[in-house]
């Protein structure tokens, strides 16, 4: 392995949560990674971008919404054609309509139901937003 090998990819990825539910996605079946996966949406980051930017502009691209309420959740490495490191956040309020511009189909997923999305990854971070934010009357 080079070391350019080990540079990872910066990306975000976020989950929309509403009534205990986060929003998923169905990756279109021509997609180069996990096609067909159902999966929390996300992209890559630009430029100079931090990722805080990447996930607002990510958010406008894909579902048509802007930020208002947003957490920072974890950030992971991930082995996927490429090393990557991926920034997660949960946004918890917005402003517009979801709209579906990049997926197959959008669904929501309880909370408690994370094992149904099929990257590990996406499943840890859920498990994570759980454990530090929604179980704070246990407290």
């Amino acid at each position: 392995m080079t070391s350019d090998e080990r540079v990872p990819l910066e990306c975000v990825a976020f989950m929309l949560v509403k009534d205990k539910r986060v929003l998923a996605e169905k990756r279109k079946l021509t997609k180069t990674l996990a096609p067909g996966a159902v999966a929390l949406p996300g992209g890559h980051m630009e430029g100079d971008e931090n990722p805080e930017e990447a996930l607002r502009r990510e958010l406008l691209e894909e579902l048509g919404v802007v930020a208002r309420g947003v957490v920072y959740t974890c950030t992971l490495l991930h082995r996927a054609e490429e090393f990557r490191k991926i920034h997660y956040f949960a946004v918890e309020s917005w402003e517009g309509a979801i709209l579906n511009r990049e997926a197959e189909a959008l669904l929501w997923v309880s909370l408690d139901e994370s094992h149904t999305l099929d990257l590990a990854i996406d499943r840890i971070a859920v498990r994570e937003y759980v454990r530090v934010y929604q179980n704070l009357d246990a407290v």
